[in-house]
């Protein structure tokens, strides 16, 4: 397994895990709590999710306030644009955002730690998005910021999206600013 930090924001991780093919197929580790957490990539994961999004879908920007969680992040079916934006008042990279693709065929994995934003985009005709989170879904702590802020600035590869009705209507950043968690 190769593990790189982010070259934009501290606590993000790309996992490139050992994948192993022959004529049958192939087999990887999804996870290893114990090579993972020797990286940095802390657990516990409490919750598991999975999603199922049409092509242009972009879903986020998301997170939670009370009960943040840490996501580890991995696309079974197709190809997701992913994102990570800083969100912790007082930290040094507060409103930057990093983002890399992820597919069913590179079988990499992102680590998004607690106290950022997550957002993905659906770049292929369908995707399934499989996603681990350190803490369980708390509907009254969640929190949404615009997918297409301009302070953040997010080079999404989709110019219209398909979007929910919750997400086509998150605040900027600036506005729930004085909500969010200190560094």
């Amino acid at each position: 397994m190769r593990v790189v930090p982010s070259a934009t924001l501290p606590g993000v991780f790309l996992i490139e895990p050992d994948i192993h093919e022959d004529g049958r197929g192939f087999f990887l580790e999804t996870y290893h709590a114990e090579r993972y957490g020797e990286q940095g990539i802390l657990g516990p994961f409490v919750q598991d999710n999975h999603s199922r999004s049409i092509g242009g879908t972009l879903r986020g920007l998301h997170l939670q306030l009370r009960r943040p969680q840490g996501k580890l992040i991995r696309v079974i079916e197709g190809e997701i644009f992913d994102v990570a934006v800083d969100v912790r008042r007082g930290s040094p990279t507060f409103g930057r955002w990093d983002g890399v693709r992820l597919s069913a065929a590179n079988f990499k994995q992102v680590f998004v730690p607690p106290g950022f934003a997550h957002g993905f985009c659906v770049v292929s005709p369908v995707a399934q998005v499989e996603y681990k989170c350190t803490d369980l879904y708390d509907p009254a702590s969640e929190l949404g910021i615009a997918w297409n802020d301009p302070a953040i600035g997010i080079d999404w590869p989709v110019s219209e999206p398909f979007l929910s009705p919750r997400d086509s209507r998150h605040p900027t950043l600036e506005a729930v600013k004085h909500q969010l968690p200190d560094l």
